[in-house]
């Protein structure tokens, strides 16, 4: 089983994470930020993974460390769910419209943390959430997954339709790239022999 039990707990947040990366897309979330939990149960549905996070955080100041921090614990949520990475596809990629909007995200889980970023988007806010939130989400994320994640935007306006579209492209790529390649099981997916 291919599954996560991640507990962070910091003096702003106190993160419980339970992921499993061969479910259905089953999920349950509650971090006390609405935009995010909107955010993860897409994420969890259209990645087919079973995920349950719950965060009690400081969001009384504001939903930055919430955020943040609930993306640095998936992000090790992925990197215990994925052990030493046998088999796996490694890469991932999708273009996603979203409405008016288009959005391309491609993943490498190539023992390299770095986030390619250009969503470019419009508002400082989507009803109360700080637009500047979901670098940070992702920032966390890649950094403590230890992949390469490029995301960016080609067209749009809408800023809930971006932000969205990112996290529905971004869940279908990492789908696809921590998908068990028949053709390779249990084989290290690069040269170097490890990842």
């Amino acid at each position: 089983m291919r599954t996560a039990q991640i507990n962070r707990k910091t003096n702003e947040t106190d993160i419980q994470i339970s992921l499993n990366l061969d479910g259905t897309g089953v999920s349950q979330i509650d971090t006390g930020c609405g935009f995010l939990d909107h955010m993860l149960t897409l994420l969890a549905s259209h990645g087919r993974f079973d995920l349950t996070v719950n965060c009690k955080g400081d969001t009384y100041v504001d939903d930055h460390h919430t955020v943040e921090d609930v993306g640095i614990a998936l992000g090790q949520a992925f990197t215990q769910a994925l052990g030493d990475k046998k088999g796996i596809c490694r890469y991932g990629n999708m273009i996603l419209p979203m409405d008016e909007a288009l959005i391309l995200s491609a993943v490498d889980f190539s023992g390299r943390d770095y986030l390619g970023y250009a969503l470019g988007i419009p508002t400082a806010k989507v009803g109360n959430f700080d637009t500047e939130l979901v670098e940070e989400f992702f920032l966390g994320f890649v950094r403590n997954a230890n992949c390469t994640l490029h995301i960016r935007k080609a067209t749009g306006s809408n800023s809930h339709h971006i932000i969205e579209g990112a996290f529905k492209s971004v869940a279908r790529s990492l789908r696809q790239a921590v998908a068990i390649d028949p053709a390779c099981a249990g084989e290290i997916p690069s040269t170097k022999g490890v990842l």
